[in-house]
């Protein structure tokens, strides 16, 4: 009976050790896991916090749509004033001009059924003294009606500027003379900043290509835009095989 005993004893005991060893181990285990936990949220804190800091340098105030769209249009409207305006006074010129031409001729027909002019003395010079001011009013109201012919054309170029700007911006691109340059890069975050903004005609959520030697190597999507820079993520999958963008990459628009 006691060698039963005996043997029972050291069994329990080996049973006891053997599982008093897979706890250890499992402990062990739990420990390791959690310093990893630890050290891959510290990891994730840095980053978050690198982030952070890099999203405050970012412009704060976005040329919105909406809002250029409804400058652009405030633009237009006063052109198309200042346009009919000067319709107006282009009209009212002509009809004066065409009023002192039909005086003109009505003095020179009555002066010829006057027979001869030297018998009219002091009429003949205040005649002539009247022709020549009616002269003189037709060479200034033609002059001023070929400036403000002028002035109508260059403001008509102005509003058909305007209104394709407006059209651009309402479609959601940047301006087709834009031209700019990468300003920096962040790779790790996957955007860059340009060296323009809304004052260059860029808009936000328009599309960019990157050009070098004459071909497109990678797309950018406007994020923010301030009057003289902007914000651009670098779209997925665009950027070509072994290309890497530089500082001073050239940029233009694209289609969205």
């Amino acid at each position: 009976m006691t060698k039963f005993f005996g043997i029972t004893t050291i069994v329990v005991l080996a049973l006891s050790a053997f599982i008093a060893s897979k706890n250890k181990a499992a402990y062990e285990a739990t420990l390791a896991e959690t310093a990893n936990q630890k050290e891959l949220l510290t990891k994730v804190k840095a980053r978050l916090k690198a982030a952070e800091e890099v999203l405050a340098a970012l412009p704060v105030e976005p040329a919105e749509v909406d809002a250029e769209s409804d400058r652009l249009t405030a633009a237009e409207s006063k052109q198309k004033k200042a346009n009919d305006d000067l319709t107006a006074e282009s009209q009212a010129i002509a009809a004066k001009i065409a009023e002192n031409k039909a005086k003109l001729d009505d003095i020179r027909l009555k002066t010829e059924k006057t027979g001869d002019l030297k018998e009219l003395g002091a009429k003949l010079r205040a005649t002539n003294a009247e022709v020549e001011e009616l002269k003189q009013s037709i060479d200034a109201g033609e002059a001023k009606l070929a400036n403000l012919t002028a002035t109508t054309t260059t403001t008509d170029q102005q509003s058909a500027k305007l209104r394709g700007e407006f059209e651009t911006f309402a479609r959601g691109e940047s301006l087709p003379s834009l031209s700019t340059r990468i300003r920096s890069i962040y790779p790790n975050w996957g955007f860059v900043t340009l060296g323009s903004g809304n004052n260059a005609g860029v808009m936000t959520n328009s599309t960019l290509h990157v050009v070098r030697d004459g071909a497109t190597i990678a797309k950018l999507l406007v994020t923010a835009v301030e009057s003289s820079t902007s914000s651009a993520s670098i779209i997925p999958d665009s950027l070509a095989p072994d290309a890497t963008l530089m500082v001073g990459d050239k940029v233009v628009p694209g289609v969205k």
